[in-house]
């Protein structure tokens, strides 16, 4: 047993590879690229460092080649969440009672190795599963999940130094303990970094895990789960069970032994999610702790005094990398007629020169969107504006899935502030402006604040302070991350937790010791040195 307190190393940001022409890294990711497209692998599930394949298999698709086939992947059901549990269940004792640096030096170990041998490999799965240009993926999938492992290593040391003050005759103390039974991970597709922490932040304290990645992004989740092997994650501690949401949602939901749901994906399905634990809850051995990041309707919202130059840059730039399908993507602008026609004659100039297509094409700013249904849903929502009398498309409005699946980013301006695509959430290329008279201020305000049942991102722009002063402080509730004079994206782990609340979430922010504590059960210890031998007090005393 080790006898010395230990210091994590401080952490810093990884720093974002540029890529440009003959550069080494540029070099090795395009190897790597038409090896891995080259391949068709056929992925298991693992559960207790065991793969299993049912034989219930769905395809992996290349969205801006759909034609082309990266693979297969073997769904889990009813009988693998239950092989699953146990797995983790068994694990876990063994897993909590490993001392914490050892545990740490996992997490730490594959942060190295995606730092260097493996961070071809995970770019290069993001690029191809999930059509993000080499930049998008370079940003999440390389440099945000390292920066998970490493911050959050630093965050538990942080919190486990918090102790309890001790008078005169006593020490107090307290433990942080992992939580009983098991946590369930539910991942999105539209960020590795995020399906690489939800199983493994909760982890990092000493849980057990069971991990249903999104089915559209089962690629690159894999090759996370190979790279936590490589880094010496004990078997059972997480356990990779991808399926559809009810064959493996269901059965988890149903187990006594459920003790957490880390979660990112949409507002109904959490809703759900929460619904279900409530109803089960009697039959369950512990409280859930639930934390979820879900849809976001994000703003931009400017002020006459705003510099139009730079907002054009946010706007397009928040809207449209990688394709909108962020969940803090700008999806809905409010700007002042004072400066609208310039910025609208710059916006468009700017919006033109982009270039859409492949992402193995490093010249390309953005590609497909992730799937059929993706394209669809999106699209659906151009078409309403293409006919509808209160809109006007401004840019794009064209589309094709004829060899992947690209939507052209779309510009709708409406004068109605709640026009059907100012306050649904999209998920996808299509940015919608409403322009409002400049001495309507306070009541575009208004709009902006209550128009949609979300509250993840937005951003506000103004050059007169006083004026930034009075819209943060009106749309105080309307975003949990919430930019000055930048674009509503791109939350780094360490500089800006990210979370936001209402039908957006619990807030819990991830990439902070606020998430990790979740997944903490905490035990408060006094130990008195020298007890009283007398149970009566001076008060029982005659007068």
């Amino acid at each position: 047993m080790s006898n010395a307190y230990f210091k994590v190393p401080a952490p810093i940001n990884e720093p974002v590879l540029s890529y440009k022409p003959g550069s080494p890294e540029k070099d090795t990711l395009k190897k790597k690229i038409l090896q891995m497209k080259s391949e068709n692998l056929d992925i298991p599930i693992i559960i207790g460092g065991k793969e299993i394949r049912t034989g219930n298999i769905a395809e992996m698709r290349i969205p801006h080649e759909h034609l082309h086939i990266l693979g297969t992947y073997h769904q889990a059901g009813d009988a693998e969440v239950k092989l699953a549990i146990d797995a983790a269940l068994k694990a876990g004792k063994e897993w909590a009672e490993m001392p914490w640096e050892h545990r740490i030096s996992i997490f730490l170990k594959a942060a190295e190795l995606l730092s260097g041998s493996w961070r071809a490999t995970l770019n290069a799965a993001t690029i191809l599963g999930q059509s993000k240009t080499v930049y998008q993926a370079e940003i999440d999938a390389a440099c945000e999940l390292i920066d998970f492992f490493r911050f959050n290593a630093h965050y538990m040391t942080e919190i486990m130094s918090g102790q309890p003050y001790s008078p005169k005759g006593m020490w107090n103390r307290v433990e942080y303990r992992p939580l009983e039974g098991f946590v369930f991970a539910v991942t999105p597709f539209n960020f590795t970094s995020i399906a690489g922490n939800l199983p493994t932040a909760p982890a990092m304290v000493g849980n057990v895990v069971l991990w249903k990645p999104a089915s559209s992004a089962v690629y690159s989740a894999y090759h996370i789960m190979k790279l936590l092997q490589e880094a010496g994650l004990p078997d059972g501690v997480i356990n990779f069970i991808p399926g559809s949401g009810s064959k493996v949602g269901n059965p988890v939901m149903a187990s006594a032994d459920l003790a957490g749901i880390h979660f990112t994906g949409s507002t109904s399905v959490f809703q759900n999610m929460w619904k279900t634990i409530g109803n089960n809850i009697a039959n369950m051995k512990y409280y859930p702790r639930i934390v979820g990041e879900t849809g976001g309707k994000d703003f931009i919202f400017a002020h006459s005094s705003a510099d139009v130059e730079a907002l054009v840059v946010a706007a397009l730039r928040g809207a449209f990398e990688y394709q909108g399908q962020k969940c803090s993507a700008a999806s809905r602008m409010y700007i002042p007629k004072s400066i609208w026609q310039e910025f609208k004659e710059k916006y468009v100039a700017e919006v033109s020169k982009i270039k859409i297509g492949s992402p193995e094409d490093f010249t390309n700013f953005m590609s497909a969107v992730i799937d059929k249904s993706a394209y669809e849903s999106i699209t659906d929502y151009v078409k309403f504006a293409e006919k509808s009398p209160e809109a006007e498309i401004i840019t794009g409005g064209k589309f094709s899935d004829e060899k992947g699946y690209f939507i052209e980013p779309a510009t709708i301006v409406t004068a109605n502030p709640k026009f059907k695509t100012m306050v649904e959430e999209i998920f996808g290329p299509v940015l919608t402006i409403y322009v409002y008279d400049d001495n309507k201020f306070d009541e575009a305000l208004e709009l902006c604040d209550t128009s949609t049942q979300y509250a993840l991102t937005g951003a506000i722009w103004a050059q007169e302070r006083e004026m930034l002063v009075k819209m943060a402080d009106k749309l105080k509730n309307a975003a949990g991350n919430f930019y000055f004079n930048d674009k509503p994206t791109a939350a780094v782990v360490g500089q800006q937790p990210f979370g936001g609340g209402r039908a957006s979430g619990t807030n819990d922010k991830a990439g902070s010791a606020m998430n990790l504590m979740k997944w903490m059960s905490v035990r408060t210890m006094k130990e008195t040195f020298d007890p009283p031998k007398d149970w009566r007090y001076p008060f029982m005393e005659g007068e």
